[in-house]
């Protein structure tokens, strides 16, 4: 069984779950998760004991995640916030590999695109 997840600390409100069995209805070597973590302590735990292929991150740990991770991708390195990790168990390590990413940004700006005229040349984000 292939398995992904989403980490985060409280995650009864998530969506991701329903998402992801609904998107893996018709895949049944692959399951999503939910890995509610008290600490991101608990991280290489996790990892040792249930070997996922990667996860989701949400609040609190996108920015307490970065420590965790071998390698993370300029645009993450750049929000200063990782949302998701790959895991690669067949490196020339002894380890696993951790590489964080972050799809925030690139999300937000194709929700936006279909939006924009010719004269939006400039905008303020909030929040």
């Amino acid at each position: 069984m292939k398995q992904y997840g989403l980490i985060g600390k409280t995650l009864s409100h998530s969506f991701s779950k329903q998402y992801f069995d609904c998107y893996f209805k018709d895949k049944t070597c692959y399951s999503y998760d939910l890995y509610e973590l008290d600490t991101i302590d608990q991280l290489p735990y996790l990892i040792q004991s249930r070997q996922p292929l990667g996860f989701n991150v949400t609040i609190p740990y996108k920015q307490a995640i970065i420590p965790y991770l071998d390698e993370i991708t300029p645009e993450a390195k750049a929000i200063g916030a990782v949302n998701v990790v790959g895991i690669d168990y067949e490196s020339v390590c002894d380890r696993p590999i951790l590489k964080g990413y972050n799809t925030d940004v690139y999300g937000f700006e194709m929700s936006l695109i279909p939006h924009l005229k010719p004269h939006h040349t400039s905008a303020i984000i909030l929040g």
